[in-house]
């Protein structure tokens, strides 16, 4: 996934209230906030609640936003959105899970690594809430466990055990195969 460039111009016009640059941050971030958030929620109606309440944040604070440059902009971006989808989970109750629908073709990847995936997929659907966004903050999004503890406002040792109870149940699910 490639951000669409977004330069310091455009976040301090978007800072000033520029409909057209805040435009410009929501198609920049769009696809990695809806992204974070699917990984997180449950379903792909919750992930659009959690994309729509992340730039409603991001537009009613960006004034407050003291980084400079697209990095930064990101980091904060994800903050929000990772806090937005574990308010989601934490106070919503949950529908039936859909099926796990793959729509993406695999390409060059063989038929093996594309059933461990799905496997994974379906293994990480079967995790709790908690155990999901743990997982995913951390070894995919590269959160600390200290971010993630603040983030869930619990300690450290809670996102570390959380973390690992996590990966012993999908190391079960998938065999010793996978190795988290």
């Amino acid at each position: 996934m490639s951000l669409v460039a977004i330069d310091d111009v455009a976040i301090q016009r978007a800072k000033a209230g520029d409909l057209t640059a805040l435009e410009r941050v929501y198609r920049a971030y769009e696809g990695l906030v809806y992204t974070l958030a699917r990984r997180i929620c449950r379903t792909a109606e919750d992930a659009e609640d959690v994309l729509q309440e992340t730039f409603f944040e991001v537009c009613r604070s960006i004034n407050g936003f003291r980084g400079e440059g697209p990095g930064s902009m990101t980091a904060w971006i994800k903050r929000v959105a990772a806090s937005k989808a574990l308010m989601k989970i934490r106070y919503e109750k949950y529908r039936t899970t859909e099926e796990l629908r793959e729509d993406v073709a695999w390409g060059a990847k063989g038929r093996d690594d594309a059933v461990l995936r799905l496997d994974l997929e379906t293994a990480l659907t079967k995790l709790s809430d908690t155990a999901r966004a743990v997982v995913w903050l951390h070894d995919v999004e590269g959160y600390k466990h200290e971010e993630i503890a603040e983030l869930m406002d619990r300690t450290v040792s809670f996102s570390k055990s959380q973390l690992s109870r996590a990966h012993m149940r999908l190391r079960d699910m998938l065999g010793e195969e996978v190795q988290c």
